[in-house]
């Protein structure tokens, strides 16, 4: 009988060493790597293997496109995100934190899916009869929902090929357990190989499979990171447990846009979602306030519009505090610096702290530009008037450069009831010379950060 050879498995990346190493040479995080049996998770991969169904090359053009529909899940805000809905014999990632929503969505999901559709959902971590409680608290009552609570993937693999449903739902990837593996649940040989047997049942019988992942202390996705390159989409829930509102991202979909984003309001009936989460962040702006900038950032097709606040005040201190709450911090500095060697306005012995309102994270170069307004306006105690919106992008030579989706930005603007708009001089030349523009909005085109600031 051969001797069991163990190795040290990464749970973050997957990297395999022959001894312990207190921080792993690939993805450089401390304490994660872990014992495990190299020959059984072997084994595994050779059995499996063997059960592949294969099919012959044959030319693009006789491949049939007729089933390329996709299942609506009854929430536009998902269907979004998703790029259209599910598409057949593809494996959705759900990841997020725990008590984010994740499990509440699916939930929902079964209750608003197509009526004709049978759902099979597989629970790791509840019972049938926790299923069935917070399925009453959500008002689901599906008559093709079939709830099963299993661990075994081979068990599962069996009832998916019996029963037939039209779609899956594994809640979660971090509690199945395969029996030809002799590592604990929850391991990395464990994650990957019960992914792995996921993708293969879901592309043979053409049957869409949505797994729930574990996040871990840093906020990613539990296990190896080839369990993002598996599956065909990634989806992740945003936002803080501490307020009602919810952000879901794309982080990886091969069947559409990872630039969409969905915004859902966590309500004691569940999600709810929002179709206009610009009105949502822009609810309980005070007025007659210094410091305060409205902003416009593209989220995929989607203008989104955040209220940007600035705040500078006397040090008590040798060194002046930055904090920056939604916005990138070095690109703050950035900002400070610019405005001291270019504009003129001095922050270096004052503290300094940005906020952006409603939990949103302003990542677009498009919003350099309501981030320098709101702090030189606290910084001279000037109001920007309420009907005044602001984007676009501040370069180091202080200049303010154009940015993309400029006319949907400002057709936004128009409806949400906005009178004028500060914009770099590039895309007020390239809209005053277009017909598409069909608003009353007044367009203020500057070059310099110091002609917006003198522009309001």
């Amino acid at each position: 009988m051969p001797k069991t050879k163990t190795v040290w498995v990464c749970n973050e990346c997957g990297y395999e060493a022959i001894k312990w190493q207190g921080q792993c040479p690939s993805c450089g995080n401390w304490n994660t790597l872990n014992e495990e049996i190299k020959e059984s998770a072997k084994k595994s991969s050779d059995s499996i293997s063997k059960n592949l169904n294969y099919s012959r090359p044959c030319i693009l053009g006789d491949i049939s496109d007729k089933d390329n529909e996709r299942y609506k899940t009854g929430l536009k805000e998902l269907d979004r995100v998703l790029g259209g809905g599910i598409v057949k014999g593809s494996v959705i990632l759900l990841g997020g934190d725990p008590g984010i929503g994740k499990s509440t969505i699916l939930l929902q999901v079964c209750e608003s899916f197509e009526k004709e559709r049978k759902i099979l959902y597989v629970s790791g971590e509840e019972s049938q009869h926790q299923i069935k409680l917070r399925a009453n608290r959500l008002n689901v009552k599906n008559e093709n929902l079939f709830v099963m609570a299993a661990n075994d993937i081979e068990i599962i693999a069996e009832e998916i090929k019996s029963s037939m449903p039209d779609v899956v739902i594994i809640d979660s990837i971090q509690t199945m357990n395969h029996s030809e593996i002799s590592s604990t649940i929850g391991s990395v040989s464990q994650v990957k190989e019960c992914t792995n047997y996921i993708l293969r049942i879901a592309k043979t019988l053409d049957i869409p499979i949505v797994i729930v992942g574990h996040v871990n202390k840093d906020g990613a996705i539990a296990g190896p990171k080839v369990l993002e390159h598996i599956v065909d989409a990634v989806l992740y829930f945003e936002g803080d447990k501490q307020m009602s509102y919810r952000i879901l991202r794309g982080i990886k979909n091969r069947y559409g846009s990872t630039n969409e984003i969905g915004v859902f309001k966590m309500s004691g009936f569940g999600l709810e979602e929002v179709e206009n989460p610009s009105l949502m962040l822009l609810s309980g702006r005070p007025k007659n306030v210094s410091g305060t900038c409205v902003s416009c950032v593209m989220e995929g097709t989607r203008p989104i519009f955040a209220e940007v606040q600035g705040l500078v005040t006397t040090s008590n201190f040798g060194n002046p505090r930055r904090m920056s709450t939604g916005f990138d911090y070095n690109r703050l500095s950035l900002i400070l610096a610019v405005l001291e060697k270019r504009a003129g306005y001095f922050f270096s012995n004052l503290d300094t702290y940005v906020n952006v309102v409603g939990g949103l994270k302003l990542d677009e170069p498009g919003s350099d530009l309501a981030v320098a307004l709101s702090l030189i306006s606290s910084l001279k105690n000037k109001i920007i008037s309420e009907d005044i919106l602001a984007f676009g992008e501040v370069g180091l030579g202080g200049e303010v450069r154009g940015v993309s989706f400029a006319l949907d930005r400002v057709l936004e603007a128009g409806r949400l009831g906005f009178k004028r708009c500060i914009m770099p001089f590039q895309n007020f030349r390239s809209l005053s010379a277009s017909n598409n523009l069909k608003s009353d909005i007044e367009l203020i085109g500057v070059k310099s950060i110091r002609e917006a600031f003198e522009a309001f």
